[in-house]
Order: C-alpha cells, then structure tokens, then sequence
C-alpha cells in the first residue's frame, strides 16, 4: 500500500517529507485543511470587493507597492507577477530540491492563512503525486521576499506557459505536459500569484534534504574513522566516557560509544602496555571534533522543524485581516545551512588528514608508502588522497558564509537579504564533496585494515569492510579508482552501505 502524507499546514516532519520528496509517498490535502483555505479564501474576496487597498492585490509589488491597481485588473496583476518574476538563470534544480518545493509551498498555503482558493495546493499535490517536476533554474533567489525567481518558474509551469523536465532530462512545454496527465492547468486570480511565489520553499528544502544528507554522512564520517583507528592501531583511552563528563560534553560521549561500538574486540585499537607517545589529534579528538557537526545538525533541525510547517508569504490573512510583515525573510535559513556547511566542511577536512597519514610512510606505523603492494612500480593511493585535498580546498573556499554580505534589491525596498538560496547550493556541493571525501578514506582505510592481517579490528571495523569489499576489491595492481569512488560515496548518500555496519549510533537529529 502506498503511504499518504497528509498536507495541512500542520503536520508535516521531515520524515514525511523526504517520504514524498524522494519515497513515492502520495501526497494528500485533507477536507478540515480544505475547509480553512476556503474560509480564508471568502475573506479575501471580501476585502478585495470593499476596495481595500491591499499588498499585491490592489497594489503593485516591491518598490511599486504604492501604485494603485484596478481591482478589475487584479487576476492581470498576478499573471504579470509570475510570468515577470520566473527570471532565473542557470541549470535546472534536481528533481528531489523541486518537489521539496512543490510539497512546502503547498504545505505553506494549507494553513489557511494565505487566501488562496484550495484548486493551487490541489494543482501543486497533482505535480507531486503525478510526479511531474516543473523546470526552475538554480540562480536568481536572494532568499528575501520569498525565493521569487525559482518560485515563479513553478508557477508559471502550473499555469502552462512554463516548462517540464521529463526523467530522461528532456525539456517539455508546460502546456502539453498537463494536457497528457490530464491536470488543468491553473487560471491565477487575486492573492494567488503572490501566493505562490512568496515564501522560503527553495531554501527549506535546501535544508530539509542537508540535514538528512548530513546526518548520513556523520555517520559514515565516524565508521570511516574507526576503520582508519585501527588500521593505525590507535590508543582507544581517548574514548573513555570520563572525558566528555569532565567536559559536561554529551554530544562528544555520544560520538566516543559510537567509537567503543565500532571497535569493541579489536586486536590493533588496543590499550599500550610501552609508551609511544600520544596519538595525533586526528584519532585521538575523534570526539572534540565530530561533536561540533552533531551541535550544527542539531541547530539546523530546530529552524527546519519550524519552518516546514510555517506559513512565509505576506500578507497573511490573520483573524479576518491582512497584515503586512516579513515571514518570507530567509535570514534563520540561511545561517542554518552557512553554519551546517562549515561543520561538514571540518568533517571532510578531518578525514583528509587521517587519508594522509595512513598513506605516507612517515606516520603510517609501519605500512607500506601509499599502501601500494610494490612501491615505485606502482602508485598506490598516492593520488586519491590528492583528489581528497582538492575537494577540501574547494569546499574550504564555499564555506565562506552566504548570508555574511547582504546586496540590497528592488530599488533598496528589499535593502538586506538573506542570500539563503546560494547557501543551500553551496551547502549541497559541499555535501557532494565530502561524501567522496569519506569514500576515498573508507576505501584507503580498508585496504590499510587488511595490510594488518592476521590480527582484526573491531566489529564495527570489520563489518565496514566487509560491506566495502562487496562493491570494491582489494589493491592489487593500479588501476583508476574514480568509478570505486563515486560508487562508494552514492552508497553513503542513499543509506545501504551504513546500513550494513551495526554500531551504537549517535542520537538522529
């Protein structure tokens, strides 16, 4: 039986949105949400029919917000708004940002308080449940007044004058498309325009999906870094649960259970009997570290828990009255995911470091140089670990937060803005990058694990390599690596290749 989520302004979480967005769960606007958008929608017409002077319904918009418009000409008015604002530029969205799109602007409108008539969130479940998924370029949002530009593409697709991406990647007219799924296509009238496009949903799915990319990608930051703790025969006292209570630090206690777990009967990550000197920072502040992206998931979800069910347009039709306000501002988004991108950068950053010691033979504890079987005949892991530094130089240049600089738009009316939509693609790259990065390190560290034979790491250890050599064998000559990378990192993206390593896990934000 396939799911329902319902869509009423109230209820949604983000487990069921990622079951929409990307489970094939049916979206559903249910008669008690219905009943409070049409009750909302008999308010506006009212207000619109004493002549009022109302934003965006008899006015202009932004900077023209003290033009007057003819209530005769207010459904012109929302056309002209959409049609004016899908302006963006650049490559299309990926299909999972766009239905998150589609489900929160929906989400939004279910409150109630928007005034819109219940056809539009009817109009959007049918692209969500048709799964049809409008073109909307990447750039062109500040994250203030809305994401207008991106949100605009979406509107104008339900009018039929926008466009379509079908799944192959082809670019079909919006018209033909909802003519062959037999979906009407949307005759805007008063508020509706506005409606649509004036809200954070490009930015709260941005975030959405990070914070579930995210905590996939913790944990398979933390297995990769047990696998590389034993593999260089680490002192495991680092994770005594004394430290973090002497600390009043429970987020780093979680991650050190999580580390005890993963390598609970190791014979390599074992207490010394001889003094070698400490463990570099790498292994031995494992939980100093990682803690830090547990703290930014958990400040991330708060906004996020918020915002999906938050009504972000303006005005907002409150107890019978419009009233003029600024919801649609990004600013608490966009600080959430600036603050999630530099912790992930540091995820990232961190596993690089622990790539590099396990290659060079300096600090390796006795392994060959680059891991190869026969050094100077062959390279070894030489240069993944050099892909590894050059994605961290990249990601290190987009953690630079977005929302740090403000540049002032619609003839300074919108005078500072959030930039939240450019911090949700940079987050998503730096995502991207990291994944790969942890794969180079998972791989590198199973390869180093078995060069250890006959003594075995830990459960954790061992079972993570166990799943890392069901898809990727062992180095025994060179080869190109790049395809085993990616396919280790779309395995930590989707969720099976952690799936398969049991552990004590730290508590899911």
């Amino acid at each position: 039986m396939v799911r329902t989520v319902p869509v009423d302004g109230q209820s949604l979480d983000l487990e069921g949105f990622l079951a929409v967005v990307r489970g094939g769960a049916r979206a559903e606007f249910p008669p008690e949400a219905c009943s409070r958008v049409e009750a909302s929608r008999r308010d506006v017409e009212e207000i619109v029919a004493r002549g009022a002077p109302v934003y965006g319904v008899t006015t202009g918009f932004g900077a023209l917000s003290n033009q007057r418009i003819d209530p005769s000409r207010a459904r012109e008015l929302q056309h002209g708004l959409i049609a004016s604002h899908a302006s963006g530029v650049g490559p299309a969205l990926g299909e999972d940002i766009v239905r998150g799109m589609i489900l929160l602007r929906a989400n939004s409108l279910a409150r109630g308080q928007s005034g819109v008539r219940p056809e539009v969130i009817e109009r959007l479940l049918d692209l969500l449940n048709h799964h049809l998924t409008p073109r909307v370029p990447e750039r062109g949002s500040v994250g203030a007044s809305g994401d207008l530009a991106p949100l605009a593409h979406l509107a104008l697709a339900l009018t039929g004058e926008g466009e379509f991406v079908g799944p192959d990647g082809r670019i079909e007219p919006a018209m033909a498309v909802l003519k062959r799924a037999g979906i009407p296509p949307l005759e805007l009238r008063e508020k509706e325009g506005l409606g649509l496009v004036n809200g954070t949903a490009l930015m709260t799915s941005y975030l959405a999906l990070g914070v579930d990319q995210s905590r996939a990608l913790l944990e398979a930051g933390l297995i990769a870094a047990g696998i590389t703790f034993d593999a260089l025969q680490g002192s495991p006292e680092c994770f005594d649960d004394r430290l973090g209570e002497a600390r009043n630090a429970p987020e780093e206690r979680a991650i050190s259970r999580s580390m005890r777990s993963l390598l609970a009967g190791s014979e390599l990550a074992i207490r010394r009997t001889e003094w070698i000197g400490q463990d570099p920072y790498t292994l031995r502040c494992i939980p100093q570290v990682l803690a830090m992206v547990g703290h930014a998931l958990r400040a991330a979800r708060a906004v996020l828990d918020g915002e999906l069910n938050a009504t972000t347009d303006n005005p907002l039709l409150l107890q019978g009255e419009f009233v003029n306000g600024g919801n649609f501002h990004g600013q608490s988004l966009a600080w959430a995911m600036d603050s999630l991108a530099l912790a992930i950068h540091t995820l990232g950053a961190f596993s690089e470091r622990r790539i590099s010691r396990l290659v060079h033979p300096a600090l390796n504890r006795g392994l060959p140089a680059f891991l190869a079987p026969a050094g100077g005949l062959q390279s070894g892991f030489m240069i993944p670990q050099t892909v590894a530094a050059a994605l961290v130089n990249e990601n290190a240049t987009l953690a630079h937060p977005a929302s740090a600089q403000s540049i002032p738009t619609s003839a300074d009316q919108e005078d500072f803005v959030s930039m939240g939509a450019w911090a949700g693609a940079k987050l998503h790259r730096i995502l991207g990058n990291a994944r790969r990065i942890v794969a180079i390190e998972w791989i590198v560290a199973g390869q180093a694990l078995e060069l250890r034979r006959p003594r075995r790491g830990g459960r954790g250890s061992e079972a993570a390599l166990a799943a890392l050599r069901s898809r990727v064998g062992p180095w025994t000559k060179d080869h190109s690596p790049s395809a085993e990378i990616e396919l280790i990192a779309d395995a930590i993206g989707t969720g099976t290749l952690l799936g398969e390593v049991p552990f004590e896990r730290t508590p899911r934000s």
